[in-house]
């Protein structure tokens, strides 16, 4: 059974290897998931609210976190949601659904919290079938060149990327 729960700092060295072998063998390979979320941690927007763990006979076998992003035009914010980096599943555990319920359950916390999207840069086939939508029919894109059918928007709250169009911006432990 997989139960979900918010992280705590004695589970940050297990949920660093966990998202180093999720992704060091995969297509894209490992690119430091681990240290951006170590310095997300450190932004003053954090919340561990948004940072999740799934367990399995209580070992750590998947994580995500969300945080702050701003949609910028004309240098002015037009508004502020969530992103997704990253979600992570260990290798073995993965095809079992263990990553829908984390993703699952941080957007009802961010529905909870009033944020009115998601924004995540990922799979195509994966999270399109969570109602993800690409971010440019909104006319919300990346500030780097990425893939159109690799960046994705959810509307967590009707109507309310209605009047928010631009570039998103990240906080500083992206860069």
């Amino acid at each position: 059974m997989i139960t979900l729960r918010s992280i705590q700092p004695s589970d940050y060295q297990s949920v660093e290897k966990l998202i180093f072998n999720a992704f060091v063998n995969t297509e894209e390979g490992y690119g430091n998931e681990a240290k951006l979320v170590a310095d997300l941690r450190k932004d003053p927007t954090y919340q561990s609210y948004f940072e999740v763990v799934a367990l399995k006979n209580n070992t750590i076998v998947g994580h995500g976190l969300l945080s702050e992003v701003y949609v910028f035009k004309d240098n002015k914010v037009l508004g502020t949601g969530l992103c997704l980096a990253p979600l992570a599943v260990a290798p073995k555990e993965q095809k079992q659904g263990i990553g829908a319920k984390i993703l699952k359950e941080l957007e009802l916390r961010a529905k909870n919290k009033s944020y009115p999207f998601i924004n995540i840069l990922g799979h195509p086939d994966y999270y399109s079938k969570f109602n993800y939508e690409l971010a440019s029919r909104y006319g919300i894109y990346p500030p780097f060149p990425v893939p159109d059918n690799s960046y994705f928007i959810k509307e967590l709250q009707k109507k309310r990327l209605a009047n928010v169009q631009g570039t998103i911006h990240y906080l500083e432990a992206f860069n």
